[in-house]
């Protein structure tokens, strides 16, 4: 049999040219591909990590100059090993806690006919509105004898489980209800499919979630502050603002960095490689609500419990304090100026540390390799140290190289974007990792450069993951604390450091309106995150 030839056009002939251009750049791109060019985008992750790597490289040189003998009695005493039980401990019952929590949650609001699922949907996202020292500074209120772990990992798991049910609901909405009919014609039961395949599927998006938590877990303060639960944050705080130990705090910050890396040891582990992306819509139908039955009434105390422990006691308590306090509590001279500025710095910063977030992210997802896995690490270290930590970080470094910047809003900007970017890397490496790589390659072999395939196709998909990300840095920034108050220039008053001082002096009628303002300015950017995650269905 002689071969058909078909005559070569000019079109076909282009066509072949752009193919062959394009073809060697469009290896790299496979997953677990050897590795990637230095690319802009390989120069920004690079750039975005050796930044993050500030704080360390601050702790790490203290650690130097300190000296050995020094260090090695700093680090290898009894307190130490009290607050590396004591952090262990809040980590293991939390994360367990929280996933169990969460994917519960999300079953009933998604996969099943649970009475009013859309409210009780919501009603799981808007604890991320109360920032977590509002939720101790409540419980603190109700329950004053509520302290040390049990208090911890309670407070804890109510401030935090919503962000791991963002993620497992949006992740549960994309999956293709055809497995899991094949799966059950197969012969397998309800929990065997649900076992089996659907949480399965589920890997990446728990997998994110709970590295956040832990991440959050490490570095939180305020919280454990009021529930009287010693942690390594705790203690760095008190070291630097009782003697102002540097050396003590850093190398209690050397053992904080030591616990992220087997934080992140252990995500890359469980995350693996897998293929998480889909081409096509998959069964052209929306999942099947599982029918409660009698037990609709005993599932519906999950959602309600969780909705009056997350809100209802926080507003409660706010609520109280604010009758107590009378229309004197409404400094409004005061009010006004600091949410403007919380506003200023909360929308900055997100835009900031989004854009920062988009080249590892992409590397992540495209690119995975031991080289990526290093540098990916790095963005995630900064996010486990305390921001008193990042903070003389940035002093340090701000008055022996750049005095200008020194107690600027440039300085207040890098710190949010050191501290939040982990919020933004995991949500954008969430939404990439659903975009189909061939479509970015089909925009490459059409002629696309690399950036611009990158922005007209892979950003496009993952807009609504990037919208989330940029929620949750928002929300971050909102309730920051510990940084605004070191760095922030002279007269610069946020929400969190109005509340804070407030508290601090035991006027909690005083702190309730400022609370309360955070709050309300977090429920937005709270339904946007609920918005955008219900969106990512494309349902």
């Amino acid at each position: 049999m002689s071969a058909v030839s078909f005559p070569a056009t000019t079109e076909t002939a282009s066509a072949l040219r752009v193919f062959r251009a394009n073809k060697a750049a469009l290896v790299p791109h496979r997953p677990g591909a050897a590795g990637w060019r230095l690319s802009w985008v390989g120069a920004a992750a690079v750039l975005v990590s050796v930044l993050a790597l500030l704080p360390l490289g601050f702790v790490l040189w203290v650690g130097v100059d300190t000296g050995w003998e020094t260090a090695s009695s700093l680090i290898f005493r009894p307190r130490v090993g009290e607050l590396l039980i004591n952090t262990g401990l809040l980590v293991v019952l939390t994360i367990p806690l929280c996933m169990v929590l969460a994917v519960a949650l999300a079953w009933l609001t998604e996969r099943s006919d649970l009475p009013a699922a859309r409210i009780w949907a919501w009603l799981a996202v808007a604890p991320l509105a109360v920032p977590a020292f509002v939720h101790s500074y409540a419980w603190m209120t109700v329950a004053p004898g509520l302290h040390g772990l049990p208090g911890a990992v309670l407070v804890s798991v109510i401030a935090y489980f919503p962000f791991l049910y963002l993620p497992v609901s949006a992740a549960m909405r994309r999956l293709d209800p055809g497995m899991e009919d094949t799966a059950a014609s197969l012969g397998l039961g309800p929990w065997a499919v649900f076992f089996r395949v659907v949480l399965p599927q589920l890997r990446l998006a728990v997998c994110g979630g709970s590295l956040l938590i832990g991440l959050h877990l490490l570095a939180e303060y305020g919280l454990y502050v009021m529930i009287r639960f010693d942690t390594f944050t705790t203690a760095i705080v008190d070291q630097f603002q009782s003697t102002y130990n540097g050396p003590a705090a850093n190398m209690l910050s050397g053992v904080l960095v030591v616990c992220c890396f087997a934080l992140l040891g252990l995500e890359s582990f469980a995350r693996g490689n897998e293929r998480y992306a889909r081409v096509g819509a998959g069964a052209a139908r929306l999942p099947f609500k599982r029918r409660l039955g009698r037990f609709k009434a005993l599932c519906l105390l999950l959602p309600l419990l969780t909705t009056v422990l997350a809100l209802g006691v926080p507003l409660v308590t706010l609520v109280r304090w604010l009758v107590v306090g009378g229309a004197g509590v409404w400094r409004l001279g005061e009010m006004g100026p600091a949410l403007v500025q919380t506003l200023g710095l909360g929308i900055a910063g997100a835009l900031l540390t989004t854009l920062a977030a988009v080249p590892m992210a992409w590397l992540s997802i495209r690119s995975p390799g031991r080289l990526q896995r290093v540098l990916e690490a790095c963005s995630y270290m900064v996010g486990s140290l305390p921001g008193v930590v990042v903070a003389l970080a940035l002093v340090t470094v701000t008055v022996r190289v750049a005095l200008p910047i020194y107690q600027t809003v440039v300085t207040v900007l890098l710190a949010y974007l050191l501290m939040f970017l982990p919020r933004a890397l995991i949500s954008l490496r969430a939404g990439i990792a659903q975009a189909p790589v061939e479509l970015e390659r089909a925009a490459r072999s059409l002629g696309r450069t690399p950036a611009q395939a990158l922005w007209s196709v892979t950003m496009r998909l993952a807009a609504p993951s990037a919208a989330a990300g940029a929620a949750l840095v928002a929300l971050g920034i909102t309730n920051e604390l510990t940084a605004t108050l070191m760095l922030a220039p002279n007269g610069t008053r946020t929400l969190a450091t109005s509340f804070w001082a407030y508290s601090s002096e035991i006027d909690y009628a005083a702190a309730a309106p400022y609370a309360l303002i955070m709050v309300l300015l977090s429920l937005p950017m709270t339904w946007l995150l609920y918005a955008q995650s219900k969106r990512t269905a494309g349902r």
